[in-house]
């Protein structure tokens, strides 16, 4: 029979461990294990974490769409998948928070980690907007389109009707390539165009397009191409 964690010694219990030393000395594992409180029949909450990660071939793979591991993965059921689920989502949110209201030009890190937070692992294109006023500042941000895995419908009116909203000055556009690569097609370099033209009737700048991949991304700015 396989012990419980109540069982363990209290400075190797996850949750002890944690308010005890923080939340940086715990694994994956551990920390999962806090999340769900008990394991499944035979495996106690850490070690049933632990087979989770390794089939799912690690964190990000666990967290980035739990609900397709449904059925797939033994002891994972609606509750967990809802847990993990939501766990990804405040952590993309809490980037979203940390990005807004900084200056986009002196804040790439914060700006990068948003966006492959909220982008790098989508299945399809989507294409999100970045609204910042006069100083740069980041108002908001904003998906607009969603399209398929080859490319996302987007309608330059619907760009420039979101910027007025936001009181925006400066916009900076963004989309990710589902394959992982950043290269841009001839059809990014078009529609660009044609959002700047656009915005341009309004008086609202386009800053950049960036795309964004796997680790990596490409700034329409940074390559003088815009």
């Amino acid at each position: 029979m396989v012990k419980g964690i109540k069982s363990w010694p209290e400075s190797e219990r996850p949750r002890e461990k944690l308010l005890k030393k923080g939340s940086d000395a715990l694994s994956d594992a551990e920390l999962l294990a806090v999340l769900f409180c008990h394991g499944i029949r035979g495996l106690d909450a850490v070690s049933f974490s632990r087979v989770l990660l390794a089939e799912a071939g690690g964190l990000r793979g666990l967290l980035n769409r739990p609900h397709e591991w449904a059925g797939k993965l033994k002891g994972l059921g609606k509750a967990k998948i809802a847990m993990l689920a939501a766990v990804r989502e405040l952590g993309v949110r809490h980037l979203r928070e940390k990005m807004t209201g900084q200056n986009f030009i002196r804040s790439p890190q914060a700006v990068a980690d948003y966006l492959y937070a909220a982008l790098r692992d989508r299945k399809r294109e989507v294409f999100k907007v970045l609204f910042l006023d006069k100083s740069l500042r980041i108002l908001g941000e904003r998906d607009l389109f969603i399209g398929t895995v080859d490319e996302a419908a987007v309608h330059p009116r619907e760009i420039v009707k979101a910027a007025l909203e936001f009181h925006a000055s400066n916009i900076v556009l963004v989309h990710n390539h589902p394959s992982g690569k950043t290269e841009p097609s001839r059809e990014d370099y078009e529609i660009t165009q044609k959002i700047k033209a656009a915005c341009q009737t309004v008086s609202v700048r386009v800053l950049d397009h960036i795309i964004v991949g796997e680790n990596q991304h490409f700034s329409f700015s940074e390559r003088n191409v815009l």
